[in-house]
Parts: C-alpha cells; sequence; structure tokens
C-alpha cells in the first residue's frame, strides 16, 4: 500500500481526517451539590458579613427591647416561656425571612441573576448557600436574646442547647420563605413589604402568650413555620420537659424547611430564565 503526500492530491479531494465532521468539544465535569453549596455560602458569608451585622444588633436590640416591655405585663409561668421562646425566634424570623426577602428581591430586579445562572453551579446551591449565610448571623443575637430573657423571667438555663436545633430548622424554613417572597415579587418593593409583613407575622403571633389569643388567630398562628420553633424552645423550659412533643415541633420544622427551599428553588429556576 502506497502513501500518497497530501500535496499531491487534485484540488477538491481531501484526507480523511478534513472529511471526517469536527468532534464536540469535550465538556467539564458537572458541578456537585455539596462543593457548590459551601463555595456560594462562603462567598455570601464573607459579603454580607459588615453590611448585615449592624442589622443583626437591631434585631437583637428589638427583641431584648420587647422582653422588656412584656417583663411589666407577664409575671412567669406559661406565658413568660412564651415571651422568651418567641423573642428569641423573632431574630431569626428577622434575619432569615425579612432581610432574605428583600435581597432576592433587589438581586432579581438588578440582574444579579444573570451573574448566578453564568455559573456551574446547580440552583439548589444558590439558595440553600444565600440562606444558610443569612442564618447564619443569627446564632449569635438568638443566644444573647434567650439568655437575657431567662435572666428577666427567672428561667432555667439548663436546655438552652436545643437552640442547636431550632435555629437550623426555623432558619431554613424562613428562609426558604423568604427566598421564595422575594423571587416570586414583581418589584423589589413588594418584596421588600412581603418580607416585612411576614415577620411582623412573626412577631406578633409567635411573642403573644396564645392563651390570650382569639380562636381564629391561633389557627393562623399554626400556619406559620416559625410557631414549631417558638412551641419546640418553649417546652424545654418546663421543670420536665415533654421531649416527644419537642422532636414532633422540630420535625414540623424540618419538613416545612424542606418545602419551603424546595419552592425557593423552583421561584430561583423560574425568575433566572425570564
Amino acid at each position: 500500500m502506497s502513501v500518497v503526500p497530501a500535496g499531491a492530491l487534485p484540488a477538491g479531494v481531501l484526507t480523511a481526517e478534513e472529511a471526517a465532521p469536527p468532534r464536540p468539544a469535550a465538556l467539564g465535569p458537572r458541578a456537585r451539590l455539596l462543593p457548590s453549596l459551601a463555595a456560594v455560602y462562603r462567598a455570601q458569608l464573607s459579603r454580607a458579613r459588615v453590611a448585615r451585622i449592624p442589622l443583626l444588633f437591631v434585631a437583637t436590640f428589638q427583641s431584648v427591647g420587647i422582653m422588656i416591655l412584656m417583663r411589666g405585663v407577664v409575671d412567669g409561668g406559661g406565658e413568660a416561656r412564651a415571651v422568651v421562646a418567641g423573642s428569641s425566634v423573632l431574630v431569626v424570623a428577622f434575619v432569615a425571612l425579612n432581610l432574605l426577602a428583600q435581597y432576592f428581591g433587589q438581586l432579581r430586579a438588578s440582574g444579579g441573576l444573570d451573574h448566578y445562572a453564568t455559573l456551574p453551579v446547580p440552583p439548589a446551591a444558590v439558595v440553600l448557600g444565600a440562606a444558610g449565610a443569612y442564618a447564619s448571623f443569627t446564632v449569635p443575637g438568638t443566644v444573647v436574646t434567650a439568655v437575657v430573657g431567662c435572666a428577666l423571667f427567672g428561667l432555667p438555663l439548663a436546655h438552652l442547647w436545643i437552640l442547636a436545633a431550632v435555629i437550623p430548622l426555623v432558619g431554613a424554613a424562613l428562609a426558604g420563605l423568604g427566598a421564595a417572597l422575594g423571587l416570586l415579587a414583581p418589584r423589589p418593593e413588594l418584596a421588600t413589604l412581603l418580607g416585612q409583613l411576614g415577620m411582623s407575622a412573626a412577631l406578633l403571633l409567635g411573642v403573644l402568650p396564645p392563651e390570650r389569643m382569639p380562636e381564629a388567630v391561633r389557627l393562623v398562628r399554626d400556619l406559620l413555620p416559625s410557631t414549631y420553633g417558638v412551641e419546640a424552645f418553649a417546652r424545654t423550659f418546663a421543670p420536665h420537659p415533654d421531649w416527644a412533643h419537642v422532636l414532633g415541633d422540630l420535625a414540623v420544622c424540618g419538613v416545612v424547611g424542606v418545602i419551603s427551599l424546595a419552592v425557593a428553588t423552583w421561584a430561583y429556576r423560574r425568575a433566572a430564565v425570564r
């Protein structure tokens, strides 16, 4: 078999390599969820650290001020437990619900979602990373509020470790709700309004003792995901806590958190393609 140089071929005759169709370029490996989530979380945490610390101070000061005001109305017992637990969870609601709704509303209005859409990260990583970063800012304020509340109302500090479960579960439920509100709102002003309304509902229905509420208001209270975190935390102040009910309330928070974060991920995909 003889080999003919390419230069000796007649014009219009292609070699086998030239005649073959071009092969598509090999794509890089698809980004995995957990590494992408960690990257987005670190980026959001470093970005929001300076801007959110003053707002966290405001949230903590607000909750402590509410407890001081309620100290003149509530003496102790179950009502004191509800006030301390509700004020502590209110810090989570202020940051995870209110601020996150504002953030995603502004991100959508300014075109910031286009930046995330070009990154090789799953949509769930963007939502979970931002929600986790915002929820992380609530830890010190919630702990400080709980300690101050226990000192004001003479409640035991023995079971404050339950906050290690209450903060992430309530934070996930409220952060998913806040992200969904911000991504679904057609205007950033409406996202801010919805976030503030949600925080106000957590304030009025979470801090006030449920025994003094009308039956219709109690039904609305049961629809708030933060209510179950308040109930779980308040039960731990009893002399002999009912841990079965505590775990049940925390389980409800976890289920609502998964659903709300899934809705927020769907809302992110919907907003990113428009």
